[in-house]
């Protein structure tokens, strides 16, 4: 083998990684599995170490081989973003910019930013996903999105936040329950009723912090139901199986069946913060961030 590796050994090492079957991601590969094991031989030659721990029945990634699964993984989304900023820079674009965010910022902070950037930047080409907090987060540090909107209070290191937007909560319930805003008192009142909530998954801290509103009115509530997508959680809601609390921007944008009371006198507050990774190289970045009072 010659001094150098071709992106196709990582392709194919990235392969085996995901599937940990050599039989698997040869079929996947359209090659044989005699020969993916030399390409995966020629990289662990090349590296100057093992990368995978075979035997007849498992395979196994060494600790190298996981840091080059995370590097290779990065290398390819990079070069994706390479192909399509090239794309967009030949046809008059100045690039292109991928965002992330949770359902309750495109209710509050991305219209306004998205008016900003056609303003000010027009020739910037923005493609939006709407994921949980830590997809967000993954991909991230994948190279995959360039800045994300979520509600978290950890971050691991590398990415850099910023709140862009603090709100209160509300209930959310089906339309016929006898609770209202009028005639609602505490939260104590709801230590009965079945919750809809969003799941520790969307975000460890999100969800600590719901659990603390009902910590400080002394009980546990129930959880029925959990989502890490509103839409889920007010069809839930709708259909009569629970109430739900939610941040208070989640009231506006949605035609069903169902009624908001705010909780405007409790202390707890959600916060929604931009993320992106430090050592970012898009370009077109600086300029977006710039933008975040």
């Amino acid at each position: 083998m010659s001094n150098n590796i071709e992106l196709r050994h990582l392709r194919y090492f990235l392969t085996v990684a995901d599937e940990l079957h050599f039989s698997k991601s040869a079929e996947k590969l359209f090659i044989t599995q005699p020969a993916l094991s030399r390409q995966i031989k020629q990289l662990e030659d090349y590296l100057g170490t093992p990368l995978l721990i075979r035997d007849k029945r498992n395979v196994k990634l060494t600790r190298t081989g996981e840091y080059l699964k995370d590097e290779a993984q990065f290398i390819f989304n990079h070069l994706d973003f390479v192909r399509q900023n090239i794309r967009h820079l030949s046809s008059g674009d100045k690039g292109q910019l991928r965002i992330g965010f949770v359902g309750s910022a495109m209710q509050s902070i991305i219209p306004g930013l998205l008016r900003q950037i056609h303003d000010q930047s027009p020739d910037i080409h923005t493609v939006l996903t709407e994921l949980p907090n830590q997809d967000q987060i993954d991909r991230i540090k994948k190279d995959e999105l360039d800045i994300g909107f979520i509600r978290t209070m950890r971050l691991p290191e590398g990415l850099y936040k910023k709140d862009v937007y603090e709100e209160s909560f509300c209930l959310v319930l089906p339309s016929n329950h006898p609770l209202d805003q009028k005639n609602f008192k505490t939260v104590k009142d709801l230590e009965n009723e079945s919750f809809i909530l969003f799941s520790s998954q969307y975000s460890h801290g999100y969800y600590e912090k719901i659990m603390s509103i009902f910590e400080d009115y002394g009980f546990t509530p129930k959880v029925a139901h959990e989502s890490v997508h509103s839409s889920t959680i007010f069809r839930l809601v709708e259909n009569e199986l629970g109430i739900g609390i939610v941040p208070s921007s989640l009231k506006r944008g949605f035609n069903l069946d169902i009624k908001f009371i705010d909780l405007n006198k409790i202390p707890q507050r959600t916060t929604l913060s931009a993320v992106w990774k430090t050592d970012n190289r898009n370009p077109v970045l600086d300029r977006i961030t710039a933008l975040l009072n």
